[in-house]
């Protein structure tokens, strides 16, 4: 089961952010069709936060058509995002730990590592483009 965390320096709403970390766990196949999800309360007490915020998150994932209610029983992951390129994940994790350990040996911290990262993907995302 998936456990939710928060960045309360991110600037993303925490609805939003359990919205993301769903459809990232779809994503890198860490979640599968008919996986449960933590209940609104189990969720909003582990998060601490009001569970009408996990609700919502929850509501906007079945508007996405991700999830599922099943009164009574629960929230269950009803499609998935991840591709044929899952196979690929294994190596290509590898060889990213690699580099941020090489990237903490140099110094630098999350917050650098994040913005560098995003930096290189929009640089190579325009490359693309070009």
């Amino acid at each position: 089961m998936i456990e939710f965390h928060l960045d309360g320096r991110s600037g993303v709403p925490p609805y939003q952010q359990v919205v993301q970390q769903v459809r990232h766990a779809l994503r890198l196949g860490l979640l599968a069709v008919g996986d449960q999800l933590p209940t609104v309360k189990e969720a909003a007490t582990s998060l601490t936060i009001n569970p009408n915020t996990v609700s919502k998150a929850y509501k906007e994932l079945e508007l996405l058509g991700l999830v599922a209610a099943r009164p009574g029983i629960g929230i269950f992951v009803t499609t998935t995002l991840s591709d044929d390129s899952l196979a690929a994940h294994g190596p290509l994790r590898q060889s990213l730990q690699r580099w941020l350990a090489q990237a903490r040996r140099a110094g630098l911290d999350d917050e650098s590592i994040d913005a560098l990262y995003k930096e290189c993907l929009r640089s190579s995302a325009a490359e693309d483009v070009a």
